[in-house]
Order: C-alpha cells, then structure tokens, then sequence
C-alpha cells in the first residue's frame, strides 16, 4: 500500500482516537457529576483514556513519525468538531457558560 494511503489511514484513525478520548470525557463528566465519589470517575477516566488513545497513537505510527504527525492532527481536528459541535467553538468566549458566576 502506498504511503498516501497509509497517510489518509492514520488520519483517520486519529479522527477516531479522538472520538475516543472526548466522546469518553464527555461520558466521563455526565457519570462524574451524578457520583458519590467524582474524583474517581475522573481520574479513572483520564487514565484509561490517556492509556489507550496513546497506545493507538503509537501503534498506528508503526514508527513511523509522519504517521504519528498525521495522526496526531486527526485528534486535534477532532477536538476543534467537538467544540464546534458543542457551541463552544471560541476559546476566548467565556461569558457563555459563566452567567452564573458575575
């Protein structure tokens, strides 16, 4: 197979490695706020999804670090949908969820 698809393929799995990681912090914080005991969900949480999405980083390389790179840019890509999904696409736009606090 030819490295431009391994590119597109590592790409792609990124996406979904970061899928992953924030589709599990959002499962996280919906369980974490209805727990007894949040600090575990939490830490539990980021351990496990830490864990796994860098041992698919790694793993999807295949030593290789334009693998990695392109991967790894799948994950943030990720995380800039989420945001844009979510409604929270600024970073700079704290006012929105912070009407309770002025």
């Amino acid at each position: 197979m030819s490295e431009t698809w391994m590119l597109l393929l590592a790409f792609i799995g990124g996406l979904l490695l970061g899928g992953f990681f924030y589709g599990g912090l959002w499962w996280t914080v919906q369980k974490g706020i209805a727990s007894q005991r949040p600090a575990l969900w939490f830490c539990a949480s980021y351990m496990l999804r830490t864990g796994l999405t860098m041992a698919g980083l790694y793993y999807i390389s295949g030593g290789r670090w334009q693998r990695l790179l392109v991967c790894l840019l799948g994950c943030i890509m990720t995380r800039f949908i989420v945001m844009r999904l979510s409604g929270r696409a600024e970073p700079g736009n704290l006012s929105q969820g912070a009407g309770h606090a002025a």
